[in-house]
C-alpha cells in the first residue's frame, strides 16, 4: 500500500484513522473535520480515487503521479497544488540529496504525496498532532507547517556547502590538481539547491495575496512571513556560494597559469646551463678535431710551440665563452 499515514481531524485532534481512503471519505462526509491522507508513490488508481472524491484538477493530478516537478503553487479554484523539493547534505559523499513533495490542499483536506524516502511530513504531523490550537485552523495551517520544515531543512544543507567551499580555499593554494573538479561538482550542487529555492519567494507570494480572501488565520500570516524571512537568508546564502565558487574558478586558472609559467621559466634557465655548458665544450672540440686531421701539411703542424698553442686557445676560447654566458645571466 502506498498509503503512509490516513487520519480525520476535528477541531485540531485526531478522531478518526480509516483503514482505506473510502472509509476516510465517508469519515468527512458523516462527521466533518479535515482529512490528511499522505501517500508514497502512488499508482494511478489511488490517485485517480483521491482526485475524484476532492476534486482535484487532472493537470495536477499527472503531475503528482510522475513527479519530477519544478518547486511551484499552483490555484486550481478553492484548490491548491504545491510542489517543494526537500534537501539533505550527505557527509559521506559530500553532495546534496533532493526529495521532492507534492501537496494538495483544499476546503477540508490534505493529501500529502512523496516520491523520496523522507521524515519531514512525518514530523510535521506529529508536530501539529502536539498542537491543536494550530491544527484546527485547517489545511492553511498543514501547508505553511510543511513549508516551514522544508526550509529549516535546508539549513544543515547551506552549513555542509559551506564546509566545503572552506575546504576548496585549502585546496586551492596547497597546489591540489583534483581541485577543479571538486569546484565544478561543488558548483553544480550549488545550482541544484539555487533551483530548488528561488522559486520559493514567488510561491510566498501568491499565498499572500490569498490571505485576505481567503480569510487566513493572523497567526498562520505570522507564520508564514517568518518561513518567507528564512527563506530569503538561504538564498542570499546560495547565491554567494556561487559567486565564491566562481571567484575559486578562477584564481585555481590564475595559479595554475602561474605554476606553469614558473614551470616553464625553470625549463628555460636548465637550457639555457646546458646549451652554455655544450657551447664551452664544443670550443675545445672544435680546435682539437682541426689540430687532429693529420694533415702533412699544416700550419704549425712541425712548431715546438705549437701544443702549447693549442691548449692555449682552447682554454682561452672556453674561458671566454664561459664570461660571456656568465655575465648574459646563462650561468
Amino acid at each position: 500500500m502506498t498509503i503512509i499515514d490516513n487520519a480525520v481531524y476535528v477541531d485540531g485532534v485526531r478522531s478518526a484513522e480509516p483503514e482505506s481512503m473510502e472509509q476516510t471519505f465517508e469519515t468527512l462526509a458523516h462527521h466533518g473535520g479535515m482529512a490528511w491522507i499522505g501517500l508514497y508513490r502512488p499508482t494511478q488508481a489511488e490517485m485517480a480515487a483521491v482526485a475524484s472524491e476532492f476534486g482535484l484538477h487532472a493537470l495536477a493530478v499527472e503531475d503528482a503521479i510522475s513527479a519530477h516537478q519544478r518547486p511551484k503553487l499552483e490555484r486550481y479554484e478553492d484548490n491548491l497544488f504545491t510542489v517543494l523539493r526537500p534537501a539533505r547534505y550527505l557527509d559521506a559523499t559530500e553532495t546534496v540529496e533532493f526529495g521532492e513533495l507534492h501537496i494538495f490542499t483544499g476546503r477540508n483536506f490534505v493529501v500529502t504525496v512523496r516520491h523520496a524516502e523522507m521524515a519531514g511530513v512525518a514530523t510535521v504531523r506529529r508536530r501539529l498532532e502536539s498542537r491543536p490550537d494550530l491544527l484546527r485552523h485547517g489545511p492553511e495551517a498543514v501547508l505553511y507547517a510543511l513549508l516551514d520544515k522544508v526550509v529549516d531543512d535546508y539549513a544543515p544543507v547551506v552549513a555542509g556547502l559551506e564546509n566545503d567551499i572552506d575546504e576548496i580555499e585549502d585546496q586551492l593554494f596547497s597546489g591540489d590538481s583534483t581541485v577543479s573538479r571538486r569546484i565544478y561538482e561543488l558548483a553544480r550542487e550549488v545550482i541544484q539547491f539555487q533551483r530548488a529555492i528561488h522559486p520559493l519567494p514567488g510561491m510566498m507570494q501568491q499565498l499572500k495575496r490569498g490571505f485576505e480572501k481567503y480569510g487566513v488565520e493572523t497567526e498562520l500570516q505570522h507564520s508564514l512571513r517568518d518561513v518567507e524571512d528564512h527563506v530569503e537568508r538561504v538564498i542570499s546564502r546560495a547565491d554567494s556560494f556561487r559567486d565564491l565558487l566562481q571567484n575559486a574558478l578562477t584564481l585555481d586558472g590564475t595559479l595554475t597559469a602561474n605554476r606553469q609559467n614558473e614551470a616553464s621559466a625553470e625549463q628555460n634557465e636548465q637550457v639555457k646551463k646546458i646549451s652554455s655548458w655544450a657551447a664551452i665544450f664544443f670550443a675545445p672540440s672544435f680546435v682539437a678535431g682541426i689540430y687532429g686531421m693529420n694533415f702533412d701539411h699544416m700550419p704549425e703542424l712541425h712548431w715546438a710551440l705549437g701544443y702549447p698553442m693549442a691548449i692555449a686557445l682552447m682554454a682561452g676560447t672556453a674561458g671566454l665563452m664561459y664570461g660571456i654566458f656568465k655575465k648574459k645571466g646563462w650561468l
